[in-house]
């Protein structure tokens, strides 16, 4: 595309500034219809179609992907008033379109997000927020000056099981917590994504507009759909995909907002296919009052035991197998939490130790109550606050200073790892402190002519 075109397409894609959708002026009521247009039209894309689609008065009227098969089973499935279109400036100029969902690529998050503040447009933007952090900056920023309803798809906030976690832990019910581990577990080996040489893109695939502010490359199979987070050039690997999801409800349920310091260990130590981010990796986040370890591997299935009887979770090997969760340490007992659930391990009165007061025989009786709640996914109730909130102009569960703070979590994680380095961070100002190299790694200039957009 030629540079004056792409700019007029840029302006275009901001042109229902002067003419505003009703969000924008408030207009919307509590039993008017929502219209909805859907940015990236993938399984995950698909699943918050269906899912937004059964919301009341609800109902998509645009859908955009740049792969034909995608968005022509996006299309089917929201029937014959849809339109379908390959580029979402196009998209962003539909007239009755109240509010976006954006599920593309890590790497596609934010110039849609930013045009569709701009446009007018509320959006519910699926995690990680950004694919850097300064790219989450301004995504807030556009959100705050366009006075925009956003929402990020970290649906943990809307799980009415993880605010009992937080109530326990705030109460004081598990004792002072100053330790919590996070942990993401599959089993990618022996091959992980095999290897396949580079090829022609699939018919109808625009591969340079998939591309988009990444680098220039080959099509590559590996590169596109499920395994694209798989490479620096356009995610974060585990941190960044599964990560994101738990740090926000260590957030949420520690009260707190911001590392002090990270240091990360990790790399491809066995799968040898081609992909780049790590397949075992390990960071340790300083928090005020508590110490945070992330540990993920693309090596083994199994995470940790102590599942609850009779609930298995997405991804397990094994009938006690917990693949992914967050576990909060307590002088009273330790939580253990995933997205179908918790169960809190009481730790008996005295010491723990033999010799030193009371043991494993609970002679002293326990420290708190054996629980354990049943949970769901809560990607659902997350969407429904999102419409509730596009009508209301409430402030969303997640709203997109929340997700950006969450999401700066695996970024910094990832910097470290990629740096070798210990970092500081200084919240107030969004900066590594007094690290050149690492500071280098906040953000990546678009390629051309996506830079014109996308200015950091």
């Amino acid at each position: 595309m030629e540079r004056r075109e792409f700019l007029k397409h840029a302006a275009l894609g901001t042109a229902s500034l002067a003419s505003p959708a009703r969000s924008a002026l408030g207009m919307i009521g509590a039993n008017d219809r929502v219209n909805l247009g859907l940015v990236g039209a993938g399984g995950r894309g698909r699943l918050l179609m269906g899912l937004a689609a059964a919301i009341p008065n609800v109902q998509f009227v645009a859908v955009c992907d740049l792969f034909p098969p995608q968005a022509n089973a996006a299309q089917q499935s929201a029937g014959p008033r849809c339109r379908t279109y390959n580029d979402f400036r196009k998209l962003l100029e539909q007239k009755d379109l109240d509010a976006v969902l954006i599920a593309t690529p890590d790497h596609w998050h934010s110039i849609p997000m930013i045009l569709a503040c701009k446009a007018g447009k509320d959006v519910y933007v699926e995690k990680p927020l950004a694919y850097s952090i300064k790219e989450g900056r301004a995504m807030a920023d556009a959100a705050r000056e366009n006075r925009r309803v956003v929402q990020v798809g970290t649906q943990h906030r809307s799980a009415p099981h993880f605010r009992q976690v937080e109530h326990i832990i705030q109460s004081g019910q598990l004792g002072p917590v100053h330790f919590v581990r996070v942990w993401n577990y599959l089993n990618l080996s022996p091959e992980g994504l095999g290897r396949t040489p580079d090829s022609d893109p699939p018919p109808g695939l625009d591969w340079d507009f998939y591309l988009g502010p990444a680098p220039s490359v080959p099509f590559n199979k590996n590169r596109f759909l499920r395994t694209y987070r798989w490479f620096w050039d356009y995610a974060g690997g585990m941190t960044t995909d599964f990560g994101t999801h738990r740090f926000d409800t260590v957030h949420q349920v520690m009260h707190a907002d911001s590392p002090l310091a990270v240091m990360g260990w990790g790399r491809r130590y066995e799968l040898n296919d081609g992909a780049d981010v790590p397949d075992t990796l390990q960071v340790t986040y300083e928090y005020p009052g508590f110490v945070l370890s992330y540990e993920a591997s693309m090596l083994n299935g199994h995470g940790v035991g102590a599942q609850g009887v009779g609930r298995k979770y997405y991804g397990a090997v094994g009938s006690d197998d917990r693949p992914h969760g967050i576990a909060f340490y307590g002088t009273n007992g330790s939580l253990f939490a995933d997205r179908i659930g918790f169960e809190v391990y009481p730790e008996p009165r005295g010491s723990s130790v033999p010799g030193l007061g009371s043991n494993s025989n609970n002679v002293g009786g326990w420290r708190t109550e054996r629980v354990q709640v049943t949970g769901e996914d809560a990607t659902g109730l997350h969407l429904k606050n999102f419409i509730d909130c596009v009508r209301s102009r409430e402030k969303p569960a997640a709203d997109i200073e929340t997700g950006h703070r969450s999401t700066i979590v695996p970024h910094l994680g990832n910097i470290s790892i990629r740096t070798g380095h210990k970092l500081r961070w200084d919240q107030a100002k969004e900066e590594i402190i007094d690290d050149p190299k690492a500071s280098s790694l906040l953000f990546r200039q678009a390629r051309k002519p996506w830079d014109e957009i996308l200015r950091l």
